[in-house]
Order: C-alpha cells, then sequence, then structure tokens
C-alpha cells in the first residue's frame, strides 16, 4: 500500500462520514486503534464506514467489541482490500446540483439506473462519485435527454453488476470455501481470503478495463464500416458482386431469457455447453465456422451459400432432439469484412434482422442466398418484403423447408 499521511478524528469523521463520538464509540469497541500520536491510519476510513452499516442494521458496536476481544472476529481483512478509500467533498448532492443547474431528482435517477445508492439531498458527495457528473454533463449537451441518458445507464449499471456477482461467486467458490474446508476458523479464512483478494482485484480491474476496450473497439469498428458502406453505395462505387459471395447466419434460441430465469444459471450454463457441441459438430460438417458466441445464440460465417442453408435447417431440427429450446435462424449472402478474427458489414447486420424475424423452428434467408443455392434437399418459399430495423428499404424474405414426401 502506498504510504499515506495519518488522519485526525476530524478528518477521520470528515472522510467516513462519521462524528466524534461515534469514532470514540469505535475506538472503545476495538474497531479501530489510533497510534501513538492520536492519528488513525486511512483504511480506517473503510472500517468506520462497515461498522457503521452494522450499527445502523440494529448489530451494536459494543457486540462487535465483545466478538472482537474474544478474538472471533477482527476487521483486518478490511485493510486489504480496501487500502486507499474514497473520502467525501466538502459539497452536498444538493450543493453540487445547483452549481450543475440541475434538480436533485435528476442525480438520484441517475444513481438508481446505476443500481447505486439514491443520495439525499443533505448527503456528502464522495470523492470518486464526482466522475459521474461530467458524463452526465456531456451527454444532456449532446441533446440526450434525461430519461435516455438514464435509460442508457441502465446498461451499464445492470451488467457491471453482473460482473461484480460473477467475481462475488467465483471469490466464495473457489477461494474462500476451499480454505473453510482445510479447517481454518471463520476469521483466519477471512484474513487469508483478503491477502488473496488484494492480489486478484487489481489484475480483475485490469482485464475487464481490457476487455471494455476491445470489446469498445470492435463496436466503433462496426460502426465505421456502416458508414463508408453506406457511403459507397451513395457515390455508386459499391464492390462488384462476386458469383457465390460468402454467408452469414445467426442462429439464436427462442425462450432462452425466460428459460434461464425459471432453471438458474447451472442450467443456462448446461444449456450453453449442449448448444456449443451441437453448433460445432454441425457447422464443420458443412464448412462453417462458428465465428462469435452471443449467450442464447450464433453467428457463423460459410464460404458457400448453400451450406449456410443446410447447416442452418438441420440446426433447427436438432436442437429440440439436444434438448434444447427450439432455435431460429436468419442467413444473408454478400461481401463481409474479417478483422481480428471477427466479421462486420452490412451483410452481418442484414442477416442478423432475418434471424429476428424469423420464428421458433424456422430458417429465414435473403433473396441473395436463394440466388445462388439450388440445393434438391430444400424449398424456398417466398413470404414477401419484410422491413428490417435500421435499412431503408424492405427485404424479400424466403422461408426454408424440406419438400414434401414425394415431391420434388
Amino acid at each position: 500500500m502506498p504510504d499515506v499521511d495519518p488522519l485526525t478524528k476530524a478528518e477521520l469523521g470528515e472522510r467516513a462520514g462519521s462524528t466524534a463520538e461515534h469514532i470514540d464509540r469505535l475506538v472503545e469497541a476495538g474497531i479501530i486503534s489510533p497510534g501513538e500520536d492520536e492519528k488513525f491510519r486511512v483504511t480506517d476510513v473503510q472500517r468506520v464506514r462497515l461498522a457503521d452499516v452494522f450499527d445502523r442494521s440494529g448489530i451494536t458496536l459494543e457486540s462487535i467489541g465483545t466478538a472482537i476481544s474474544a478474538g472471533h472476529l477482527s476487521f483486518s481483512f478490511v485493510d486489504l482490500l480496501f487500502p486507499e478509500p474514497a473520502g467525501y467533498t466538502t459539497k452536498t448532492y444538493e450543493q453540487l446540483c445547483a452549481e450543475m443547474g440541475w434538480p436533485v431528482e435528476f442525480i438520484q435517477e441517475v444513481h438508481r439506473a446505476l443500481t447505486l445508492h439514491a443520495p439525499l439531498p443533505d448527503e456528502p458527495v464522495r470523492e470518486d462519485d464526482t466522475q459521474m457528473f461530467p458524463l452526465a454533463q456531456m451527454a444532456l449537451a449532446i441533446g440526450m435527454d434525461q430519461v435516455e441518458l438514464a435509460r442508457t445507464l441502465r446498461v451499464y449499471g445492470e451488467n457491471i453488476g453482473r460482473i461484480t456477482d460473477a467475481e462475488s461467486h467465483f471469490y466464495h467458490q473457489y477461494v474462500e470455501a476451499p480454505i473453510l474446508r482445510s479447517g481454518m476458523s471463520e476469521q483466519e479464512m477471512r484474513d487469508v481470503a483478503s491477502q488473496v483478494s488484494a492480489q486478484l482485484i487489481p489484475v480483475l480491474d485490469r482485464a475487464v478495463m481490457w476487455l471494455y476496450r476491445r470489446l469498445r473497439e470492435r463496436a466503433i469498428f462496426e460502426h465505421l464500416v456502416e458508414h463508408v458502406e453506406d457511403a459507397l453505395e451513395r457515390a455508386g462505387v459499391t464492390p462488384p458482386r462476386v458469383a457465390r459471395p460468402p454467408a452469414m447466419a445467426f442462429l439464436d434460441l427462442a425462450g432462452y431469457t425466460r428459460l434461464t430465469e425459471e432453471r438458474g444459471d447451472e442450467a443456462a450454463a448446461e444449456l450453453a455447453t449442449d448448444l456449443s457441441r451441437l453448433v460445432q459438430l454441425e457447422s464443420a460438417r458443412y464448412g462453417g465456422k462458428p465465428v462469435k458466441w452471443l449467450g442464447d445464440g450464433v453467428m457463423f460465417h460459410f464460404a458457400d451459400p448453400e451450406q449456410a442453408v443446410l447447416c442452418s435447417l438441420d440446426l433447427v431440427e436438432r436442437t429440440p432432439a439436444a434438448g434444447l429450446p427450439p432455435a431460429h435462424v436468419g442467413v444473408h449472402a454478400g461481401p463481409v469484412i474479417f478483422r481480428d478474427g471477427d466479421y462486420f458489414g452490412r451483410t452481418v447486420n442484414v442477416a442478423s434482422r432475418i434471424s429476428g424475424k424469423a420464428g421458433p423452428g424456422e430458417v429465414l434467408v435473403s433473396a441473395d442466398v436463394v440466388l445462388v443455392s439450388s440445393p434438391d434437399s430444400v424449398r424456398f418459399e417466398e413470404i414477401g418484403p419484410v422491413e428490417l430495423k435500421g435499412l431503408s428499404r424492405p427485404v424479400t424474405l424466403y422461408r426454408v423447408t424440406r419438400p414434401a414426401a414425394g415431391s420434388r
């Protein structure tokens, strides 16, 4: 931990959002201890906050002190987990919102959207919470309304929350539980596990930021490719059509979200494993390549559109037999851009939109696929022009079926 100047009682109270009287109670309970100079460590900030949570929940500081005195409890693990806890600014949320020209209700809604506690107007603003103010200010300045901003922030809050939930599960299952099984006491486990966490958290932080930047780079690249393709089309210089362009296919499982909510995360993991096994097997038979896994589905690349059609039909027929929810697939053929193991461009986007129009157990394809496909084992049934999100003109789609027995 980096060297940090010790804190006076008043400074500790200010950073932890507490009072001198409350800190005296914590000292008496043995939760925090001043040094010989009567000053406190910066890590005591988080001890004060944690003790305050217990106190407000009905667990008295005196009972915590009794457990500490008896050797059943120690807060030493807090020092490792929070070596540099954030302090508080000298302003309340009401004051800062007034400076920004916002009602307090707006910043409260921002907190709720991020799945955080909605602060009271007279609460002091945490130092690290000030990072959200420039973001909100910029979003409003470019014309985003408060409802849309809250909706966007909710995506961040809910998904980052899922990451922290997964970390918590990992920590308990692979760090805490094995230590307890080794025979250590709860407190011994807490101290040892905290040492592991102190090493693990910085690594996780860097890994999460690395992944976020990679995914953001991919999203930006997809957006740029879309703009370039639009510009080329307007200029009348679109790439010449090849005789047999590649095909992109998107498979999704119908009702996957509802099913996993009913059966739980373990069942969801089993479904994902079963889907992966089936997809790998079938795509290999038809020369396809799974490119991107999407939780409840997968994106494929096929060099031959006809093989994409055959593989897609086989997959929707086989998923129920494999114990999976019904699948639906959308296929489109055309030029694609390959980068870093992924495919980009309008062909990819159209295939994804087509998949969204397909019903359970259904394969829908574009006219571009039908034009270069003539397998005897399937039929193409036109379902007419369909409006697809993000496209200026309707797209004619075809349903793929097996010929009736005895027909050709």
